[in-house]
Protein backbone atom coordinates (compact mmCIF):
# COMPACT_ATOMS: atom_id res chain seq x y z
CA UNK A 1 0.00 0.00 0.00
CA UNK A 2 1.21 3.48 -0.89
CA UNK A 3 2.07 5.27 2.38
CA UNK A 4 0.75 8.52 0.93
CA UNK A 5 -2.71 7.09 0.21
CA UNK A 6 -5.59 8.65 2.14
CA UNK A 7 -6.56 6.41 5.05
CA UNK A 8 -9.69 4.30 4.54
CA UNK A 9 -10.87 1.96 7.29
CA UNK A 10 -14.00 -0.12 7.57
CA UNK A 11 -16.13 -1.93 10.09
CA UNK A 12 -17.75 -5.04 8.69
CA UNK A 13 -20.19 -6.70 11.11
CA UNK A 14 -22.43 -9.66 10.33
CA UNK A 15 -26.10 -8.90 11.15
CA UNK A 16 -26.64 -12.20 12.92
CA UNK A 17 -27.08 -10.52 16.31
CA UNK A 18 -26.80 -7.20 18.10
CA UNK A 19 -23.56 -5.21 18.24
CA UNK A 20 -21.19 -7.06 20.59
CA UNK A 21 -18.95 -5.00 22.85
CA UNK A 22 -15.91 -6.52 21.12
CA UNK A 23 -17.28 -5.46 17.75
CA UNK A 24 -17.98 -2.01 19.16
CA UNK A 25 -14.33 -1.66 20.17
CA UNK A 26 -13.20 -2.81 16.70
CA UNK A 27 -15.47 -0.20 15.13
CA UNK A 28 -14.14 2.42 17.53
CA UNK A 29 -10.50 1.66 16.69
CA UNK A 30 -11.27 1.92 12.96
CA UNK A 31 -13.21 5.15 13.51
CA UNK A 32 -10.48 6.72 15.64
CA UNK A 33 -7.74 5.80 13.15
CA UNK A 34 -9.67 7.20 10.21
CA UNK A 35 -10.80 10.37 11.96
CA UNK A 36 -7.34 10.96 13.45
CA UNK A 37 -5.72 10.74 10.01
CA UNK A 38 -8.30 12.78 8.12
CA UNK A 39 -9.47 9.62 6.40
CA UNK A 40 -12.68 7.77 5.66
CA UNK A 41 -14.55 5.31 7.87
CA UNK A 42 -16.83 2.93 5.95
CA UNK A 43 -19.50 0.51 7.10
CA UNK A 44 -20.08 -2.79 5.34
CA UNK A 45 -22.80 -5.20 6.45
CA UNK A 46 -21.59 -8.74 5.79
CA UNK A 47 -25.00 -10.24 5.22
CA UNK A 48 -24.10 -13.28 3.12
CA UNK A 49 -25.60 -15.61 5.74
CA UNK A 50 -29.11 -15.01 4.49
CA UNK A 51 -30.77 -17.31 7.02
CA UNK A 52 -29.40 -15.45 10.08
CA UNK A 53 -29.01 -11.93 8.71
CA UNK A 54 -32.17 -10.04 9.61
CA UNK A 55 -33.25 -6.42 9.12
CA UNK A 56 -33.77 -6.20 12.89
CA UNK A 57 -30.18 -7.23 13.60
CA UNK A 58 -28.89 -4.83 10.97
CA UNK A 59 -30.80 -1.98 12.58
CA UNK A 60 -29.58 -2.99 16.04
CA UNK A 61 -25.98 -2.69 14.80
CA UNK A 62 -26.65 0.73 13.27
CA UNK A 63 -28.36 1.86 16.47
CA UNK A 64 -25.44 0.64 18.58
CA UNK A 65 -22.92 2.53 16.45
CA UNK A 66 -25.09 5.64 16.51
CA UNK A 67 -25.38 5.51 20.30
CA UNK A 68 -21.60 5.28 20.58
CA UNK A 69 -21.28 8.30 18.29
CA UNK A 70 -19.36 6.40 15.60
CA UNK A 71 -20.51 8.09 12.42
CA UNK A 72 -19.64 6.41 9.13
CA UNK A 73 -19.07 7.93 5.71
CA UNK A 74 -21.55 7.23 2.93
CA UNK A 75 -24.25 4.59 2.96
CA UNK A 76 -23.69 1.17 4.55
CA UNK A 77 -22.68 -1.38 1.91
CA UNK A 78 -24.40 -4.76 1.67
CA UNK A 79 -21.94 -7.57 0.95
CA UNK A 80 -24.70 -9.80 -0.41
CA UNK A 81 -25.48 -7.27 -3.12
CA UNK A 82 -21.94 -7.63 -4.48
CA UNK A 83 -22.22 -11.37 -5.22
CA UNK A 84 -21.94 -10.88 -8.99
CA UNK A 85 -18.72 -8.87 -8.58
CA UNK A 86 -17.27 -11.50 -6.23
CA UNK A 87 -18.05 -14.25 -8.75
CA UNK A 88 -16.48 -12.18 -11.52
CA UNK A 89 -13.16 -12.11 -9.65
CA UNK A 90 -13.25 -15.88 -9.15
CA UNK A 91 -13.87 -16.37 -12.87
CA UNK A 92 -10.98 -14.03 -13.70
CA UNK A 93 -8.67 -16.05 -11.44
CA UNK A 94 -9.86 -19.23 -13.15
CA UNK A 95 -9.13 -17.76 -16.58
CA UNK A 96 -5.67 -16.63 -15.48
CA UNK A 97 -4.72 -19.99 -13.99
CA UNK A 98 -4.54 -18.91 -10.34
CA UNK A 99 -7.69 -20.93 -9.59
CA UNK A 100 -9.11 -24.18 -10.89
CA UNK A 101 -12.29 -26.21 -11.18
CA UNK A 102 -12.77 -28.84 -8.49
CA UNK A 103 -15.30 -31.61 -9.07
CA UNK A 104 -14.81 -33.32 -5.72
CA UNK A 105 -18.11 -33.90 -3.94
CA UNK A 106 -18.72 -33.07 -0.30
CA UNK A 107 -18.99 -36.80 0.40
CA UNK A 108 -15.52 -37.40 -1.08
CA UNK A 109 -14.03 -34.53 0.92
CA UNK A 110 -15.64 -35.78 4.15
CA UNK A 111 -14.37 -39.32 3.50
CA UNK A 112 -10.82 -38.02 2.92
CA UNK A 113 -10.82 -36.07 6.17
CA UNK A 114 -12.27 -38.95 8.15
CA UNK A 115 -9.55 -41.27 6.85
CA UNK A 116 -6.85 -38.67 7.52
CA UNK A 117 -8.00 -38.26 11.13
CA UNK A 118 -8.03 -42.03 11.61
CA UNK A 119 -4.47 -42.31 10.26
CA UNK A 120 -3.17 -39.29 12.14
CA UNK A 121 -2.49 -37.34 8.93
CA UNK A 122 -3.26 -33.68 8.14
CA UNK A 123 -6.91 -33.12 7.23
CA UNK A 124 -5.89 -30.31 4.84
CA UNK A 125 -7.72 -31.24 1.65
CA UNK A 126 -5.66 -31.27 -1.53
CA UNK A 127 -7.99 -31.61 -4.47
CA UNK A 128 -7.05 -34.22 -7.08
CA UNK A 129 -8.47 -31.88 -9.73
CA UNK A 130 -5.84 -29.15 -9.31
CA UNK A 131 -3.79 -30.07 -12.38
CA UNK A 132 -6.32 -32.02 -14.45
CA UNK A 133 -6.54 -30.58 -18.01
CA UNK A 134 -9.82 -28.99 -19.10
CA UNK A 135 -10.31 -31.70 -21.74
CA UNK A 136 -10.57 -34.31 -19.00
CA UNK A 137 -13.17 -32.47 -16.94
CA UNK A 138 -16.54 -34.18 -16.48
CA UNK A 139 -19.86 -32.52 -17.24
CA UNK A 140 -20.72 -32.09 -13.57
CA UNK A 141 -21.11 -29.35 -10.94
CA UNK A 142 -17.82 -27.88 -9.71
CA UNK A 143 -16.44 -25.43 -7.22
CA UNK A 144 -13.69 -22.96 -8.02
CA UNK A 145 -10.65 -23.18 -5.74
CA UNK A 146 -7.60 -20.93 -5.40
CA UNK A 147 -4.21 -22.45 -6.13
CA UNK A 148 -2.36 -22.15 -2.83
CA UNK A 149 1.42 -22.57 -2.75
CA UNK A 150 2.54 -26.17 -2.22
CA UNK A 151 5.77 -25.16 -0.49
CA UNK A 152 7.60 -22.07 0.72
CA UNK A 153 5.86 -19.68 3.09
CA UNK A 154 3.81 -16.52 3.39
CA UNK A 155 4.81 -13.71 5.76
CA UNK A 156 2.51 -10.99 7.05
CA UNK A 157 3.92 -7.83 8.56
CA UNK A 158 1.09 -7.09 10.96
CA UNK A 159 0.88 -3.65 12.59
CA UNK A 160 0.02 -5.21 15.97
CA UNK A 161 1.22 -8.82 15.89
CA UNK A 162 4.52 -8.10 14.12
CA UNK A 163 5.99 -10.48 11.55
CA UNK A 164 3.93 -13.68 11.26
CA UNK A 165 4.86 -16.53 8.89
CA UNK A 166 2.81 -19.50 7.73
CA UNK A 167 4.18 -22.39 5.68
CA UNK A 168 2.63 -23.15 2.30
CA UNK A 169 1.92 -26.67 3.50
CA UNK A 170 -0.52 -25.20 6.05
CA UNK A 171 -2.70 -23.54 3.40
CA UNK A 172 -5.45 -25.36 1.56
CA UNK A 173 -6.84 -24.57 -1.86
CA UNK A 174 -9.66 -22.44 -0.48
CA UNK A 175 -13.01 -22.57 -2.24
CA UNK A 176 -13.85 -19.27 -3.95
CA UNK A 177 -17.14 -20.18 -5.63
CA UNK A 178 -19.34 -22.99 -4.44
CA UNK A 179 -20.79 -25.48 -6.91
CA UNK A 180 -24.04 -23.49 -6.95
CA UNK A 181 -22.10 -20.43 -8.15
CA UNK A 182 -22.31 -18.52 -4.86
CA UNK A 183 -19.13 -16.79 -3.61
CA UNK A 184 -17.72 -17.63 -0.18
CA UNK A 185 -17.20 -15.04 2.54
CA UNK A 186 -13.40 -15.27 2.34
CA UNK A 187 -13.44 -14.14 -1.29
CA UNK A 188 -16.13 -11.49 -0.76
CA UNK A 189 -14.14 -9.81 2.04
CA UNK A 190 -11.05 -9.37 -0.14
CA UNK A 191 -12.95 -8.10 -3.18
CA UNK A 192 -14.99 -5.67 -1.10
CA UNK A 193 -11.95 -4.32 0.75
CA UNK A 194 -10.13 -3.80 -2.55
CA UNK A 195 -13.07 -2.22 -4.36
CA UNK A 196 -13.86 0.05 -1.40
CA UNK A 197 -10.25 1.26 -1.33
CA UNK A 198 -9.64 0.06 2.22
CA UNK A 199 -6.06 0.89 3.25
CA UNK A 200 -6.12 -0.45 6.82
CA UNK A 201 -7.90 -3.60 8.00
CA UNK A 202 -8.19 -3.37 11.80
CA UNK A 203 -9.96 -6.44 13.18
CA UNK A 204 -9.84 -9.10 15.88
CA UNK A 205 -6.89 -11.47 16.02
CA UNK A 206 -9.31 -14.38 15.58
CA UNK A 207 -9.15 -13.42 11.88
CA UNK A 208 -5.36 -13.75 11.70
CA UNK A 209 -5.34 -17.26 10.23
CA UNK A 210 -7.94 -16.21 7.65
CA UNK A 211 -5.70 -13.39 6.50
CA UNK A 212 -3.13 -15.78 5.00
CA UNK A 213 -5.84 -17.43 2.92
CA UNK A 214 -7.15 -14.03 1.86
CA UNK A 215 -3.61 -12.97 0.91
CA UNK A 216 -3.73 -15.63 -1.82
CA UNK A 217 -6.51 -13.72 -3.55
CA UNK A 218 -4.65 -10.40 -3.26
CA UNK A 219 -1.56 -12.02 -4.76
CA UNK A 220 -3.46 -13.76 -7.56
CA UNK A 221 -5.18 -10.52 -8.59
CA UNK A 222 -2.02 -8.41 -8.30
CA UNK A 223 -3.65 -6.16 -5.72
CA UNK A 224 -1.73 -4.29 -3.03
CA UNK A 225 -2.22 -5.60 0.48
CA UNK A 226 -3.80 -3.18 2.95
CA UNK A 227 -2.12 -2.66 6.31
CA UNK A 228 -3.39 -5.42 8.59
CA UNK A 229 -3.72 -4.85 12.33
CA UNK A 230 -5.09 -7.81 14.27
CA UNK A 231 -6.14 -6.69 17.74
CA UNK A 232 -6.45 -9.02 20.76
CA UNK A 233 -9.91 -10.03 21.88
CA UNK A 234 -11.64 -8.83 25.04
CA UNK A 235 -11.75 -11.24 27.97
CA UNK A 236 -13.81 -11.17 31.13
CA UNK A 237 -12.33 -10.14 34.50
CA UNK A 238 -11.34 -13.79 35.06
CA UNK A 239 -9.20 -13.85 31.92
CA UNK A 240 -11.57 -16.14 30.03
CA UNK A 241 -13.29 -15.39 26.74
CA UNK A 242 -16.01 -12.80 27.25
CA UNK A 243 -19.46 -14.34 27.62
CA UNK A 244 -22.84 -13.67 29.20
CA UNK A 245 -21.61 -14.98 32.55
CA UNK A 246 -19.40 -11.88 32.82
CA UNK A 247 -22.37 -9.52 32.51
CA UNK A 248 -23.33 -7.26 29.63
CA UNK A 249 -21.78 -8.21 26.27
CA UNK A 250 -23.83 -6.08 23.88
CA UNK A 251 -23.36 -2.34 23.28
CA UNK A 252 -27.09 -1.73 23.77
CA UNK A 253 -26.90 -3.35 27.22
CA UNK A 254 -24.36 -0.75 28.33
CA UNK A 255 -26.66 2.04 27.19
CA UNK A 256 -29.50 0.45 29.18
CA UNK A 257 -27.22 0.20 32.22
CA UNK A 258 -26.90 3.98 32.07
CA UNK A 259 -23.34 4.58 30.93
CA UNK A 260 -22.86 7.72 28.82
CA UNK A 261 -21.48 7.18 25.33
CA UNK A 262 -18.40 9.34 25.97
CA UNK A 263 -17.43 7.12 28.90
CA UNK A 264 -17.86 3.99 26.78
CA UNK A 265 -15.71 5.48 24.00
CA UNK A 266 -13.01 6.40 26.52
CA UNK A 267 -13.16 3.01 28.24
CA UNK A 268 -13.18 0.92 25.06
CA UNK A 269 -10.34 2.98 23.58
CA UNK A 270 -8.27 2.26 26.68
CA UNK A 271 -9.18 -1.43 26.53
CA UNK A 272 -6.12 -2.85 24.80
CA UNK A 273 -4.59 0.49 23.77
CA UNK A 274 -2.58 2.94 25.83
CA UNK A 275 -1.11 6.42 25.65
CA UNK A 276 1.43 6.82 28.45
CA UNK A 277 -0.52 6.63 31.73
CA UNK A 278 -3.56 8.53 30.50
CA UNK A 279 -6.86 7.00 31.63
CA UNK A 280 -9.42 9.80 31.28
CA UNK A 281 -9.36 11.67 27.98
CA UNK A 282 -11.67 13.48 25.57
CA UNK A 283 -12.71 12.42 22.08
CA UNK A 284 -10.43 15.07 20.61
CA UNK A 285 -7.46 13.70 22.55
CA UNK A 286 -8.31 10.12 21.53
CA UNK A 287 -8.43 11.09 17.84
CA UNK A 288 -5.11 12.91 18.16
CA UNK A 289 -3.31 10.21 20.15
CA UNK A 290 -4.67 6.97 18.72
CA UNK A 291 -2.28 4.94 16.61
CA UNK A 292 -1.75 1.27 15.91
CA UNK A 293 1.57 1.23 17.75
CA UNK A 294 -0.27 1.77 21.04
CA UNK A 295 -2.24 -1.48 20.75
CA UNK A 296 -0.93 -4.32 22.91
CA UNK A 297 -0.78 -7.99 21.94
CA UNK A 298 -2.27 -9.42 25.14
CA UNK A 299 -6.05 -9.86 25.49
CA UNK A 300 -7.75 -6.95 27.25
CA UNK A 301 -9.82 -7.59 30.37
CA UNK A 302 -13.10 -5.93 31.23
CA UNK A 303 -12.92 -3.99 34.49
CA UNK A 304 -16.25 -2.57 35.58
CA UNK A 305 -14.70 -0.53 38.40
CA UNK A 306 -12.61 1.35 35.84
CA UNK A 307 -15.66 1.84 33.66
CA UNK A 308 -17.64 3.21 36.61
CA UNK A 309 -14.82 5.57 37.50
CA UNK A 310 -14.53 6.88 33.94
CA UNK A 311 -18.31 7.20 33.74
CA UNK A 312 -18.35 9.42 36.85
CA UNK A 313 -15.67 11.64 35.38
CA UNK A 314 -17.39 11.98 32.01
CA UNK A 315 -20.77 12.76 33.59
CA UNK A 316 -19.18 15.40 35.79
CA UNK A 317 -17.38 16.99 32.82
CA UNK A 318 -20.30 16.84 30.38
CA UNK A 319 -22.25 19.80 29.07
CA UNK A 320 -25.59 19.96 30.91
CA UNK A 321 -27.75 20.16 27.78
CA UNK A 322 -25.88 17.28 26.09
CA UNK A 323 -26.22 15.20 29.24
CA UNK A 324 -29.93 15.96 29.28
CA UNK A 325 -30.30 14.66 25.74
CA UNK A 326 -28.49 11.46 26.61
CA UNK A 327 -30.56 11.03 29.75
CA UNK A 328 -33.73 11.22 27.65
CA UNK A 329 -32.29 8.65 25.22
CA UNK A 330 -31.55 6.40 28.21
CA UNK A 331 -35.21 6.61 29.29
CA UNK A 332 -36.30 5.60 25.79
CA UNK A 333 -33.78 2.73 25.70
CA UNK A 334 -35.06 1.34 28.98
CA UNK A 335 -38.73 1.82 28.17
CA UNK A 336 -39.22 4.34 30.98
CA UNK A 337 -41.75 7.15 30.80
CA UNK A 338 -40.39 10.32 29.17
CA UNK A 339 -39.95 13.45 31.22
CA UNK A 340 -42.79 15.93 31.29
CA UNK A 341 -41.93 19.50 30.21
CA UNK A 342 -41.85 20.79 33.80
CA UNK A 343 -39.73 17.87 34.96
CA UNK A 344 -37.31 18.39 32.11
CA UNK A 345 -36.86 22.06 33.00
CA UNK A 346 -36.18 21.25 36.64
CA UNK A 347 -33.77 18.42 35.89
CA UNK A 348 -31.82 20.60 33.48
CA UNK A 349 -31.69 23.38 36.07
CA UNK A 350 -30.56 20.85 38.68
CA UNK A 351 -28.01 19.14 36.43
CA UNK A 352 -24.92 20.87 37.92
CA UNK A 353 -25.90 19.44 41.32
CA UNK A 354 -26.89 16.00 40.00
CA UNK A 355 -23.90 15.09 37.89
CA UNK A 356 -21.28 15.27 40.61
CA UNK A 357 -20.26 11.74 41.62
CA UNK A 358 -23.03 10.02 39.63
CA UNK A 359 -21.60 6.92 37.93
CA UNK A 360 -24.53 6.52 35.55
CA UNK A 361 -27.98 7.71 34.62
CA UNK A 362 -29.86 5.54 37.17
CA UNK A 363 -27.86 7.20 39.96
CA UNK A 364 -28.36 10.62 38.41
CA UNK A 365 -32.12 10.04 38.24
CA UNK A 366 -32.12 8.93 41.86
CA UNK A 367 -30.53 12.23 42.85
CA UNK A 368 -33.03 14.04 40.60
CA UNK A 369 -36.04 12.57 42.39
CA UNK A 370 -36.82 15.90 44.07
CA UNK A 371 -37.08 17.55 40.64
CA UNK A 372 -39.20 14.74 39.21
CA UNK A 373 -41.60 14.36 42.15
CA UNK A 374 -45.00 16.01 42.20
CA UNK A 375 -46.98 17.02 45.28
CA UNK A 376 -47.98 15.57 47.59
CA UNK A 377 -44.43 14.43 48.37
CA UNK A 378 -44.62 10.99 49.98
CA UNK A 379 -41.53 10.41 52.15
CA UNK A 380 -39.83 7.06 52.23
CA UNK A 381 -39.55 5.26 55.58
CA UNK A 382 -36.20 6.81 56.49
CA UNK A 383 -37.25 10.36 55.56
CA UNK A 384 -40.52 10.05 57.45
CA UNK A 385 -38.57 9.63 60.70
CA UNK A 386 -37.17 13.14 60.20
CA UNK A 387 -40.67 14.62 60.18
CA UNK A 388 -41.64 14.29 63.84
CA UNK A 389 -43.76 16.89 65.65
CA UNK A 390 -40.77 19.06 66.59
CA UNK A 391 -39.43 19.04 63.05
CA UNK A 392 -42.80 19.96 61.59
CA UNK A 393 -42.91 22.89 63.99
CA UNK A 394 -39.53 24.08 62.77
CA UNK A 395 -40.71 23.84 59.15
CA UNK A 396 -43.80 25.89 60.00
CA UNK A 397 -41.59 28.58 61.55
CA UNK A 398 -39.43 28.72 58.42
CA UNK A 399 -42.18 29.54 55.96
CA UNK A 400 -43.00 33.17 56.95
CA UNK A 401 -39.44 34.54 56.61
CA UNK A 402 -38.93 32.52 53.42
CA UNK A 403 -42.13 33.96 51.98
CA UNK A 404 -40.66 37.44 51.88
CA UNK A 405 -36.96 36.63 51.34
CA UNK A 406 -35.05 37.26 48.14
CA UNK A 407 -34.75 33.74 46.71
CA UNK A 408 -30.97 33.45 46.79
CA UNK A 409 -28.71 30.88 48.41
CA UNK A 410 -27.29 33.48 50.82
CA UNK A 411 -30.73 34.63 51.97
CA UNK A 412 -32.04 31.08 52.41
CA UNK A 413 -28.94 29.96 54.31
CA UNK A 414 -29.32 32.98 56.64
CA UNK A 415 -32.97 32.14 57.40
CA UNK A 416 -32.23 28.49 58.16
CA UNK A 417 -29.17 29.43 60.25
CA UNK A 418 -31.24 31.93 62.28
CA UNK A 419 -33.94 29.33 62.91
CA UNK A 420 -31.36 26.79 64.05
CA UNK A 421 -29.68 29.30 66.36
CA UNK A 422 -33.00 30.34 67.89
CA UNK A 423 -33.64 26.74 68.87
CA UNK A 424 -30.09 25.97 69.86
CA UNK A 425 -29.70 23.44 67.08
CA UNK A 426 -27.01 22.75 64.49
CA UNK A 427 -27.76 23.25 60.81
CA UNK A 428 -27.75 19.48 60.32
CA UNK A 429 -30.84 19.14 62.53
CA UNK A 430 -32.79 21.28 60.09
CA UNK A 431 -31.36 19.74 56.93
CA UNK A 432 -33.03 16.37 57.60
CA UNK A 433 -36.62 17.68 57.84
CA UNK A 434 -36.04 19.97 54.85
CA UNK A 435 -34.76 17.05 52.75
CA UNK A 436 -37.78 15.00 53.73
CA UNK A 437 -40.13 17.86 52.89
CA UNK A 438 -38.56 18.79 49.56
CA UNK A 439 -37.62 15.35 48.24
CA UNK A 440 -39.22 12.71 50.43
CA UNK A 441 -35.85 11.06 51.04
CA UNK A 442 -32.63 11.54 52.98
CA UNK A 443 -30.00 11.30 50.20
CA UNK A 444 -30.39 14.42 48.09
CA UNK A 445 -28.45 17.39 46.78
CA UNK A 446 -28.06 20.35 49.16
CA UNK A 447 -31.40 21.63 50.51
CA UNK A 448 -30.52 25.11 49.25
CA UNK A 449 -29.72 23.80 45.77
CA UNK A 450 -33.07 22.01 45.74
CA UNK A 451 -34.96 25.14 46.81
CA UNK A 452 -33.29 27.21 44.11
CA UNK A 453 -34.19 24.62 41.47
CA UNK A 454 -37.79 24.22 42.67
CA UNK A 455 -38.37 27.94 43.08
CA UNK A 456 -40.16 29.84 45.85
CA UNK A 457 -43.74 28.68 45.26
CA UNK A 458 -43.04 24.96 44.89
CA UNK A 459 -40.53 24.89 47.75
CA UNK A 460 -42.88 26.65 50.18
CA UNK A 461 -45.79 24.45 49.10
CA UNK A 462 -43.80 21.31 49.87
CA UNK A 463 -42.50 22.64 53.19
CA UNK A 464 -46.01 23.77 54.21
CA UNK A 465 -47.53 20.37 53.37
CA UNK A 466 -44.81 18.60 55.37
CA UNK A 467 -45.33 20.96 58.33
CA UNK A 468 -49.04 20.23 58.33
CA UNK A 469 -48.47 16.47 58.34
CA UNK A 470 -46.90 14.41 55.57
CA UNK A 471 -48.77 11.66 53.75
CA UNK A 472 -48.11 8.11 54.85
CA UNK A 473 -44.51 7.08 54.27
CA UNK A 474 -43.63 4.62 51.53
CA UNK A 475 -42.24 1.52 53.20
Amino acid sequence: MDASSPVVTRFAPSPTGALHIGGARTALFNWLYARGHGGTFLLRIEDTDRARSTPENRQAILDGLSWLGLDWDGEPVSQAEGAARHAEVAQQMLAEGTAYKCFATQEEIDAFREAARAEGRSTLFRSPWRDVPEAEHPDAPYAIRVKAPLDGSLTLEDAVQGSVTVGGDQLDDMVLLRSDGSPVYMLAVVVDDHDMGVTHVIRGDDHLSNTFRQMLVYRAMGWDLPVFAHIPLIHGPDGKKLSKRHGATGAAEYQALGYPAAAMRNYLTRLGWSHADDEFFTDAQAREWFDLSGIGRAPARLDFKKLDNLSRQHIAAADDAALMQELEAFLVATGAAPLKPGQKERVLLAMPHLKERAKGFPELLEKAEFALAERPIVPDEKAAKALDAESRGILADLTPPMQDASWTREALEAIVAAAAEARGLGLGKLAGPLRAALAGRTATPSVFDMMLVLGRDESLARITEAAQGSPEAVV
